[in-house]
């Protein structure tokens, strides 16, 4: 998997929905193990989430 795909899906995860068409759960964690900066964009995009919904945005 390619990191903008890996993107895309967690950005999908985060916001509730489905991953895109041949993303599976498996291929994505062991993506976002291996590959620091996914990671890195993953836990950002999840403290962005929760600090929206605090301040009631989104």
């Amino acid at each position: 998997m390619h990191c903008s795909e890996v993107r895309t899906a967690l950005s999908a995860r985060i916001d509730g929905e489905a991953p895109p068409p041949g993303v599976t759960g498996v291929a994505l964690e062991a993506h976002v193990r291996g590959c620091a900066d996914c990671h890195r964009w993953g836990e950002r995009a999840r403290r962005l989430k929760v600090l929206a919904a605090r301040l009631g945005v989104g």
